[in-house]
């Protein structure tokens, strides 16, 4: 058989086993009857790369590991003790790194390299969070602030690295920012005060969805996102920080009868918006 040929049909039967499509033994026997001696098989999963990759690791990169990690549990269990300063850029290098690093794994293993960045905004956020209450920074609105600072850096870098999730991940926070300053400078407020509270802000940002979408149709989808939850933030709001159930239930059902409706008569606008 032709050696390009048969190439081509062992790179079909390892999709087919990687894919679930036909059970293991009848892949491996089809991959029998057409390797030879001198082709390299891959392993078809996740845990037999690995395997592959150890095997095949060199002792400076055993030893490098070994080392990094060493690293990594001195900082943590000395983290504590360090100058103000070094845990600061700690944090700030943990958040470089793993922006930078997942960025290149994005070319050759989006999920991989999108998995990075997220533990990259974890250090930041986490990290960040835990600087201030260490050092008793937290008191008069500092969390807050600065998790009005991290939903800042996550639109940015959202929009900029073309990361859905992490930009939706923002808006998210600056919702939990806008909710808990509500809390923090409101009193007792009525049932339709807490609605004046979002209700605009959802007009706006559905408003902002249609604005953008000749520039961005993925921008446009992830605000028109942070408009539907933001249409049921009051409810939301109620039940979490002020913990009133009065009448939520009643508010819940007119706004998904009136969201459903407007969504249907709608449809062909809005889904323009994000397609």
């Amino acid at each position: 058989m032709d050696q390009e040929r048969r190439k081509v049909i062992i790179k079909e039967i390892e999709h087919w086993q990687r894919n679930k499509l036909l059970p293991d033994q009848y892949c491996n026997f089809l991959l029998n009857l057409y390797l030879v001696e001198s082709d390299k098989r891959e392993p078809a999963n996740w845990n037999g790369k690995a395997a592959a990759a150890l095997m095949h690791a060199s002792g400076k990169l055993w030893f490098g590991v070994m080392a990094v990690a060493a690293i990594l549990v001195a900082i943590f269990i000395y983290f504590n003790d360090l100058h103000p300063i070094a845990q600061v850029g700690i944090v700030l290098f943990g958040t470089a790194v793993g922006l930078w690093l997942g960025q290149r794994l994005r070319r050759k293993h989006e999920a991989m390299g999108l998995s990075v960045i997220g533990m990259g905004m974890l250090i930041m956020l986490g990290g960040g969070l835990y600087l201030l209450k260490l050092h008793e920074l937290g008191e008069q609105n500092g969390e807050i602030a600065y998790l009005a600072c991290c939903a800042l850096f996550w639109i940015v870098c959202g929009i900029t690295l073309r990361i859905p999730l992490l930009h939706l991940c923002g808006w998210i926070a600056g919702v939990m920012v806008y909710a808990l300053m509500l809390y923090r400078n409101s009193t007792a407020p009525m049932w339709y005060d807490v609605q004046l509270y979002w209700l605009p802000a959802s007009f706006i940002y559905a408003w902002g969805s249609w604005f953008v979408k000749r520039w961005s149709k993925s921008v446009s989808a992830i605000l028109f996102i942070v408009a539907a939850l933001i249409w049921f933030m009051p409810e939301i709001y109620s039940i979490v920080l002020l913990d009133d159930m009065l009448w939520v239930e009643a508010q819940l059902v007119i706004k998904m009868v009136l969201g459903g409706t407007l969504l249907f008569l709608l449809r062909k606008k809005w889904i323009a918006w994000v397609a």
